[in-house]
C-alpha cells in the first residue's frame, strides 16, 4: 500500500484562524436536514459508505471549462498569472489592453458557449465508455457555471446566459451516466496576488480589482476577517445551491479545502449533503485530495470522502492500493483549453486507465472545451478511440479489482510494452500493453506455483473467436496469440480456472 499525497501545503486555501472559521459556521443561515449525519468526524465515520456505483465505474470524465478558455493562454490559472506574472501581463496588454481598461472580468462577455450542445456532449461521453461525468461548476476564478441566486457572477446572468451545469446534468443523466460537480471556489479568496506595481496602480485608479462593482468577484480589495467570514458563508451557500438544484452524485473538491481550520465548515457541508441524499434515496459521495477529509493527516484515514490523487505517475499510487480511490488526469498539456495545447494519444490514455485500474483505482480523465462550447476534434477522436476499445475490452475494466500483483513493464502508449492484471470473480484478465506481441507471450506471474490455487481451464482473447494455445511451466504461462491483432491498442486475455483474491473495496474507502 502506498501512502502518497500527504504533503502539508494548503494550495491557496484561505489560511486564517479557527476563530474566524467558527464564527462563519455559527452564522450560517442553513439548518442541517434531519438524518443520521451530524457535523462530526465520528458521525461521518459511523454512517458513511462508499457508493457501490462508484466502486464498479472505473472510468469517469472531468471538464475544466470556464472564463479562462477565452484568453486560452498559458493555462487555466490565467487570472492568477495575469496580475502576478509580468510576462503574462505584457502578453495580455498587447492583445487586450491595459488592466485598468481590460481585466479578467472583461473576458466574461466573451465566454459565450454559443456552440454548446449538452446532448452532443453527453452522447460523446457515453460513446467514450465513461460511467460518470464531473464538470467544473466553479474554478478558482469565482465564476459560477450554473443558474445561481447566491452569486450574480454566474453563467445564466452573464456570458453564455445558460444554465450550463443544469443542461449538462439533464443530458448526462438521460444517457444513464452519473453526474457530479467540482468546486474549486474555496481557493478564490487568496487566488490573486498582484505585484506591487499592479496593486498600487489599480488601487489608485479604483479600476478592475478595485472597481466597487467587482471587488467581491476578485477578493483583493478587502481581505479582512469580516470579508473572509462572508466569503466562507458564500462558499457554503453555493455548495448548498448545487446540492439542492442538481442533486450531484459526486461533490468533488480541489486542494484548497484541506486546511484543518476549515474542518467545521466541511463537516457541516458533508452532514447537509449526506442527509439530503438519504432523503432522496441516492448514493453519493464527496471526493477530495490529500488529507482534506482525513483529520489524522494521512490519506489512508479518510472519513466520509473518496481520496483523489492528481495526475498519473505524479502523485498517484505507484503500486496496488486496496480500498477505493481515484486519480484525475489531463488529456492535454493544460487542464483548461489553451491555444497550441498538446493532446495525449488514445494509446497513452488507455495505458493510464489500465494501469490505474490494475492498482485498484478509478481513472478520471479531464477534457478541455473551448470557450465557444466545442470540444476540440482531437480530444473527441481520443474519446471515441477509448470507447471503441472499451466496447470490446470493457469487461476487463468495469467492476474489476486488483490481483496479487498489478503487472510488469511499461504502461503502454509511449512508455513501452508491459502487462497489467485485473480480476472479476474468479476470472483473471491479463492486459497486454504496447505494440502487439506477435507470436507467443510469456506471463511470468502465472508460472506454475503452489501459491496459485486451481488449474487454468481456458484462455481467450477478448474480441477474437480464435481458440488459443497455451502452456504453463515453472517459467511462466506461454500463450500463442492470433496472427492478426484485434485492436490498435492493448489486448486483453481472459483466463479462467484459477482461484482469485476477493475484492478489496471497503465501506469507508480506506485501504486495509
Amino acid at each position: 500500500m502506498a501512502i502518497v499525497g500527504n504533503d502539508a501545503g494548503y494550495d491557496m486555501a484561505p489560511e486564517t484562524t479557527p476563530a474566524v472559521v467558527n464564527a462563519a459556521v455559527a452564522s450560517l443561515p442553513f439548518q442541517i436536514p434531519t438524518g443520521p449525519f451530524a457535523p462530526s468526524w465520528e458521525s461521518l465515520r459511523q454512517n458513511y459508505t462508499v457508493p457501490a456505483w462508484f466502486v464498479g465505474a472505473k472510468f469517469g470524465l472531468m471538464l475544466h471549462w470556464g472564463v479562462y478558455a477565452v484568453p486560452a493562454h498559458h493555462n487555466e490559472w490565467y487570472e492568477k498569472h495575469l496580475y502576478g506574472n509580468a510576462a503574462i501581463r505584457d502578453w495580455h496588454i498587447g492583445k487586450f489592453g491595459p488592466l485598468d481598461r481590460f481585466g479578467y472580468k472583461d473576458f466574461i462577455p466573451r465566454f459565450t458557449a454559443e456552440n454548446f450542445d449538452a446532448d452532443q456532449w453527453a452522447e460523446l461521453f457515453q460513446r467514450a465508455g465513461a460511467k460518470f461525468v464531473i464538470p467544473t461548476a466553479q474554478h478558482h476564478d469565482n465564476f459560477a457555471l450554473w443558474d445561481s441566486r447566491v452569486t450574480r457572477y454566474n453563467a445564466m446572468a452573464m456570458g453564455p446566459r445558460l444554465d450550463l451545469i443544469g443542461d449538462l446534468a439533464k443530458a448526462v443523466r438521460a444517457r444513464g451516466l452519473k453526474f457530479g460537480v467540482s468546486n474549486h471556489g474555496i481557493e478564490n479568496f487568496t487566488f490573486i496576488n498582484p505585484s506591487a506595481d499592479v496593486l498600487a496602480d489599480l488601487k489608485k485608479k479604483q479600476a478592475d480589482l478595485f472597481d466597487p462593482e467587482w471587488t467581491d468577484f476578485y477578493h483583493v480589495a478587502d481581505r479582512s476577517d469580516a470579508a473572509l467570514q462572508r466569503f466562507l458563508r458564500d462558499w457554503f451557500a453555493r455548495n448548498v445551491e448545487l446540492i439542492e438544484q442538481y442533486r450531484p452524485d459526486l461533490l468533488w473538491f480541489d486542494n484548497g479545502i484541506d486546511i484543518r481550520y476549515l474542518d467545521p465548515l466541511k463537516l457541516h457541508l458533508a452532514a447537509y449533503y449526506y442527509n439530503r441524499a438519504k432523503e432522496w434515496g441516492q448514493a453519493v459521495s464527496i471526493s477530495s485530495k490529500k488529507a482534506a477529509f482525513a483529520p489524522g493527516g494521512l490519506n489512508d484515514g479518510q472519513i466520509g470522502s473518496i481520496v483523489d490523487f492528481e495526475k498519473v505517475g505524479a502523485r498517484s499510487p505507484p503500486g496496488i492500493r486496496p480500498g477505493v480511490w481515484e486519480v484525475d488526469d489531463a488529456i492535454g498539456s493544460t487542464w483548461g483549453y489553451t491555444d497550441g495545447m498538446t493532446i495525449a494519444s488514445a494509446a497513452t490514455i488507455l495505458g493510464r486507465l489500465i494501469d490505474t485500474v490494475s492498482k485498484n483505482g478509478t481513472y478520471l480523465l479531464n477534457l478541455s472545451p473551448r470557450a465557444d462550447g466545442t470540444i476540440p476534434t482531437e480530444q473527441q477522436e481520443v474519446l471515441r478511440e477509448i470507447g471503441r476499445w472499451l466496447e470490446v475490452n470493457g469487461e476487463a475494466i468495469y467492476g474489476t479489482h486488483h490481483w496479487t500483483t498489478f503487472g510488469a513493464g511499461g504502461a503502454g502508449g509511449d512508455t513501452g510494452p508491459g502487462v497489467r492484471y485485473t480480476v472479476k470473480g474468479d476470472v483473471l484478465y491479463a492486459l497486454l500493453l504496447g505494440p502487439y506481441p506477435f507470436g507467443e507471450v510469456n506471463l511470468v506471474a502465472l508460472a506454475a506455483n503452489p501459491a496459485l490455487v486451481g488449474k487454468i481451464t481456458g484462455i481467450s482473447l477478448l474480441g477474437s473467436q480464435e481458440k488459443l494455445k497455451y502452456n504453463r511451466t515453472t517459467f511462466g504461462l506461454q500463450v500463442t496469440l492470433p496472427p492478426i491483432p484485434v485492436s490498435n491498442y492493448a489486448h486483453a486475455l481472459k483466463i479462467t480456472g484459477l482461484k482469485m483474491n476477493p475484492p478489496a473495496e471497503t465501506r469507508d474507502g480506506n485501504p486495509r
